[in-house]
């Protein structure tokens, strides 16, 4: 069998789930840099851009795999950015989106080890580690504006 291994449908389906949750991310944090800097926030600016080139990361980890289960990666239809209106709005919908994004790799994580594809979960519990930590960071932003 030359090494090849069977992946089931459902994983390469959360594969391609997440790739394109990672690069709606990019596109909200990049949105949300854009802003900052038009209201003059640079620090702000830079944080969001930051957050984007992570999220850029995870999409790359995530075209790797698809690469190697033999699929193009690609990211289907991605949702509108929700920019905010300011910058309590951002972080707000940011924590949406990390909370979605750790929903989402809890289910990959908790199937792909019911299928006993490890590698597969192993990926997605280290992205959803990365993204729990994105949300205990956004958190604690918020808790300053109460």
């Amino acid at each position: 069998m030359n090494g090849v291994r069977i992946h089931h449908p459902r994983i390469i389906g959360f594969f391609t789930r997440a790739l394109t949750h990672e690069y709606t991310a990019v596109q909200q944090y990049r949105t949300q840099s854009s802003l900052c800097t038009l209201w003059g926030m640079a620090d702000w600016a830079e944080y969001f851009r930051h957050e984007s080139r992570e999220e850029l990361d995870h999409a790359g980890i995530l075209s790797q795999q698809l690469l190697l289960m033999g699929i193009a990666p690609t990211g289907a239809q991605l949702r509108p950015p929700r920019p905010g209106r300011d910058l309590r709005e951002m972080l707000t919908h940011d924590q949406d989106l990390e909370f979605s994004a750790v929903q989402l790799y809890s289910e990959a994580q908790n199937f792909s080890e019911r299928m006993r594809d490890i590698p597969s979960a192993e990926v997605f519990a280290r992205l959803r580690a990365d993204e729990e930590g994105h949300m205990r960071s956004l958190a604690e932003m918020l808790e300053r504006f109460h």
